[in-house]
Protein backbone atom coordinates (compact mmCIF):
# COMPACT_ATOMS: atom_id res chain seq x y z
CA UNK A 1 0.00 0.00 0.00
CA UNK A 2 1.06 3.33 -0.71
CA UNK A 3 0.44 4.53 2.76
CA UNK A 4 2.93 1.61 4.25
CA UNK A 5 5.67 2.46 1.49
CA UNK A 6 5.79 6.28 2.73
CA UNK A 7 5.65 4.77 6.47
CA UNK A 8 8.58 2.80 6.20
CA UNK A 9 10.59 5.24 4.22
CA UNK A 10 9.71 7.83 7.10
CA UNK A 11 11.07 5.43 9.78
CA UNK A 12 14.23 3.74 7.68
CA UNK A 13 15.38 7.04 6.15
CA UNK A 14 13.84 10.37 8.53
CA UNK A 15 16.65 12.53 6.70
CA UNK A 16 14.05 12.15 3.90
CA UNK A 17 11.12 13.73 5.84
CA UNK A 18 10.70 17.42 5.35
CA UNK A 19 11.77 18.67 7.92
CA UNK A 20 8.80 21.82 8.14
CA UNK A 21 6.81 18.79 8.64
CA UNK A 22 8.30 17.11 11.12
CA UNK A 23 8.24 20.25 13.50
CA UNK A 24 4.88 20.80 12.48
CA UNK A 25 3.83 17.57 14.09
CA UNK A 26 5.92 18.32 17.33
CA UNK A 27 4.51 21.71 17.30
CA UNK A 28 1.15 20.41 17.41
CA UNK A 29 1.86 17.22 19.65
CA UNK A 30 3.08 20.03 22.21
CA UNK A 31 -0.06 22.08 22.03
CA UNK A 32 -2.16 18.77 22.60
CA UNK A 33 -0.05 17.51 25.80
CA UNK A 34 -0.22 21.10 27.22
CA UNK A 35 -3.76 21.23 26.40
CA UNK A 36 -4.73 17.81 27.79
CA UNK A 37 -2.62 18.59 30.90
CA UNK A 38 -4.39 22.04 31.40
CA UNK A 39 -7.40 20.34 31.28
CA UNK A 40 -6.48 17.36 33.48
CA UNK A 41 -5.54 19.88 36.60
CA UNK A 42 -8.19 22.49 36.42
CA UNK A 43 -8.61 24.61 39.54
CA UNK A 44 -11.00 27.19 40.49
CA UNK A 45 -7.77 29.43 41.51
CA UNK A 46 -5.48 29.62 38.65
CA UNK A 47 -1.90 29.05 39.06
CA UNK A 48 1.54 27.96 36.72
CA UNK A 49 0.28 26.69 33.33
CA UNK A 50 -3.77 26.99 33.74
CA UNK A 51 -3.45 30.54 34.21
CA UNK A 52 -0.76 31.26 31.61
CA UNK A 53 -3.21 29.48 29.16
CA UNK A 54 -6.21 31.29 30.51
CA UNK A 55 -4.58 34.99 30.04
CA UNK A 56 -3.68 33.68 26.14
CA UNK A 57 -7.52 32.56 25.68
CA UNK A 58 -8.88 35.61 27.19
CA UNK A 59 -6.65 37.82 24.74
CA UNK A 60 -7.86 35.98 22.26
CA UNK A 61 -11.37 35.89 22.96
CA UNK A 62 -11.32 39.65 23.49
CA UNK A 63 -9.50 40.28 20.41
CA UNK A 64 -12.62 38.04 18.21
CA UNK A 65 -15.86 39.50 19.93
CA UNK A 66 -14.53 42.93 19.80
CA UNK A 67 -13.52 42.93 15.87
CA UNK A 68 -16.63 40.47 14.90
CA UNK A 69 -18.99 41.17 17.77
CA UNK A 70 -23.04 39.74 16.83
CA UNK A 71 -21.91 36.77 19.23
CA UNK A 72 -19.46 35.06 16.29
CA UNK A 73 -16.69 35.41 19.25
CA UNK A 74 -17.08 32.14 21.18
CA UNK A 75 -17.97 30.19 17.21
CA UNK A 76 -14.49 31.43 15.76
CA UNK A 77 -12.62 31.29 19.27
CA UNK A 78 -11.65 27.21 18.30
CA UNK A 79 -10.16 27.86 14.82
CA UNK A 80 -8.79 31.58 15.37
CA UNK A 81 -7.43 30.38 18.57
CA UNK A 82 -5.71 27.55 17.39
CA UNK A 83 -4.17 29.09 14.12
CA UNK A 84 -2.88 31.80 16.82
CA UNK A 85 -1.13 29.62 19.70
CA UNK A 86 0.13 27.33 16.56
CA UNK A 87 1.90 29.95 14.83
CA UNK A 88 3.36 31.50 18.14
CA UNK A 89 4.29 28.23 18.62
CA UNK A 90 5.93 27.11 14.82
CA UNK A 91 7.36 30.44 15.49
CA UNK A 92 9.29 30.54 18.52
CA UNK A 93 10.32 26.56 17.83
CA UNK A 94 13.01 28.26 15.52
CA UNK A 95 14.86 30.35 18.31
CA UNK A 96 15.46 27.02 19.96
CA UNK A 97 19.28 25.90 18.77
CA UNK A 98 19.43 22.81 16.41
CA UNK A 99 15.75 23.54 16.02
CA UNK A 100 13.85 25.42 12.63
CA UNK A 101 10.46 27.19 12.79
CA UNK A 102 7.98 25.03 10.44
CA UNK A 103 6.79 28.42 9.55
CA UNK A 104 9.65 29.28 7.56
CA UNK A 105 8.71 27.08 4.94
CA UNK A 106 5.71 28.20 2.08
CA UNK A 107 4.15 25.30 2.47
CA UNK A 108 3.28 25.31 6.43
CA UNK A 109 2.02 29.18 6.01
CA UNK A 110 0.09 28.17 2.80
CA UNK A 111 -1.70 25.18 4.95
CA UNK A 112 -2.95 27.88 7.36
CA UNK A 113 -4.03 30.56 4.86
CA UNK A 114 -5.87 28.29 2.31
CA UNK A 115 -8.00 26.86 5.09
CA UNK A 116 -8.79 30.63 6.31
CA UNK A 117 -9.64 31.80 2.31
CA UNK A 118 -12.20 28.64 2.67
CA UNK A 119 -13.80 29.45 5.78
CA UNK A 120 -14.63 33.17 5.16
CA UNK A 121 -16.66 32.90 1.69
CA UNK A 122 -18.19 29.72 3.21
CA UNK A 123 -19.03 31.34 6.44
CA UNK A 124 -20.07 34.31 3.85
CA UNK A 125 -22.52 32.14 1.86
CA UNK A 126 -23.42 30.90 4.59
CA UNK A 127 -24.75 33.94 6.82
CA UNK A 128 -25.92 35.91 3.65
CA UNK A 129 -26.75 33.18 0.82
CA UNK A 130 -26.79 34.80 -2.56
CA UNK A 131 -26.50 38.24 -0.60
CA UNK A 132 -22.69 37.63 -0.42
CA UNK A 133 -22.23 38.85 -3.79
CA UNK A 134 -23.34 42.49 -2.44
CA UNK A 135 -20.02 42.50 -0.70
CA UNK A 136 -17.92 41.99 -3.45
CA UNK A 137 -20.25 44.77 -5.87
CA UNK A 138 -19.06 48.09 -3.89
CA UNK A 139 -21.94 50.95 -2.50
CA UNK A 140 -23.83 51.76 -5.20
CA UNK A 141 -25.73 49.32 -6.53
CA UNK A 142 -28.07 50.66 -9.51
CA UNK A 143 -28.40 50.22 -13.29
CA UNK A 144 -26.89 53.48 -13.94
CA UNK A 145 -23.96 52.16 -11.73
CA UNK A 146 -23.87 48.27 -13.51
CA UNK A 147 -20.42 49.22 -14.79
CA UNK A 148 -19.49 50.48 -11.30
CA UNK A 149 -20.34 47.62 -10.04
CA UNK A 150 -18.82 45.02 -12.81
CA UNK A 151 -15.35 46.89 -12.07
CA UNK A 152 -15.71 46.39 -8.35
CA UNK A 153 -16.98 42.76 -8.54
CA UNK A 154 -13.59 42.03 -10.26
CA UNK A 155 -11.45 43.88 -7.97
CA UNK A 156 -12.72 42.68 -4.71
CA UNK A 157 -12.75 39.16 -6.66
CA UNK A 158 -9.20 39.15 -7.68
CA UNK A 159 -8.51 40.76 -3.52
CA UNK A 160 -10.13 37.91 -2.40
CA UNK A 161 -7.95 35.50 -4.41
CA UNK A 162 -4.74 37.39 -3.49
CA UNK A 163 -5.76 36.92 0.44
CA UNK A 164 -4.25 33.60 0.85
CA UNK A 165 -0.94 34.34 -0.86
CA UNK A 166 -0.20 37.52 0.98
CA UNK A 167 -1.05 35.40 3.97
CA UNK A 168 1.39 32.78 3.41
CA UNK A 169 3.75 34.68 1.45
CA UNK A 170 4.14 37.40 4.70
CA UNK A 171 4.84 35.22 7.58
CA UNK A 172 6.87 32.88 5.68
CA UNK A 173 8.98 35.99 4.39
CA UNK A 174 9.30 37.62 7.60
CA UNK A 175 10.31 33.90 9.57
CA UNK A 176 13.14 33.71 6.93
CA UNK A 177 14.03 36.99 7.48
CA UNK A 178 14.03 36.95 10.83
CA UNK A 179 16.44 33.73 10.65
CA UNK A 180 19.02 35.43 8.93
CA UNK A 181 19.24 38.47 10.49
CA UNK A 182 19.56 36.82 13.79
CA UNK A 183 22.56 34.88 11.93
CA UNK A 184 24.02 37.65 11.06
CA UNK A 185 23.91 39.80 14.08
CA UNK A 186 24.88 36.65 15.97
CA UNK A 187 28.28 36.28 13.47
CA UNK A 188 28.83 40.23 13.78
CA UNK A 189 27.68 40.78 17.91
CA UNK A 190 28.46 37.49 19.91
CA UNK A 191 28.20 39.10 22.92
CA UNK A 192 25.02 40.25 23.05
CA UNK A 193 23.37 36.88 21.40
CA UNK A 194 21.45 35.71 24.84
CA UNK A 195 19.60 39.07 25.01
CA UNK A 196 19.00 41.37 22.48
CA UNK A 197 19.33 39.15 19.42
CA UNK A 198 17.18 36.26 20.91
CA UNK A 199 14.41 39.33 22.28
CA UNK A 200 14.52 40.73 18.62
CA UNK A 201 13.44 36.77 17.59
CA UNK A 202 10.39 36.47 20.17
CA UNK A 203 9.17 39.81 19.22
CA UNK A 204 9.07 38.79 15.35
CA UNK A 205 7.37 35.35 16.22
CA UNK A 206 4.95 37.11 18.66
CA UNK A 207 4.07 39.93 15.60
CA UNK A 208 3.78 38.11 13.07
CA UNK A 209 1.92 35.23 14.89
CA UNK A 210 -0.58 39.00 16.30
CA UNK A 211 -0.52 40.09 12.40
CA UNK A 212 -1.89 36.23 10.51
CA UNK A 213 -4.42 36.60 13.88
CA UNK A 214 -5.90 39.88 13.36
CA UNK A 215 -6.28 39.28 9.63
CA UNK A 216 -8.03 36.15 10.12
CA UNK A 217 -10.18 37.79 12.17
CA UNK A 218 -10.84 40.84 9.81
CA UNK A 219 -11.31 38.52 7.05
CA UNK A 220 -14.31 36.46 8.76
CA UNK A 221 -15.72 40.02 10.40
CA UNK A 222 -16.00 40.99 6.67
CA UNK A 223 -17.51 38.10 5.66
CA UNK A 224 -20.52 37.89 8.29
CA UNK A 225 -21.04 41.31 8.61
CA UNK A 226 -24.38 42.62 6.92
CA UNK A 227 -23.09 44.89 3.60
CA UNK A 228 -24.19 47.90 3.18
Amino acid sequence: MPEESLLMDILVNPHQFPHYVSYAILASLLLIVVALSVRGSLALVPRGTQNFIEVLVEALYKLVDDNIGHGWGKHFLPFIGTIALYILTCNLMGLIPGFTAPTSNINTTASMAVPVFLATHYYGIKVHGIKYLNHFLGPIRSIAALPLMILMFFIEFIGHLVRPVTLSVRLFGNMVAKHYIIGILGLMVPAVIPVAILGLGVLVSVIQAFVFTLLTTLYLAGAVEEAH
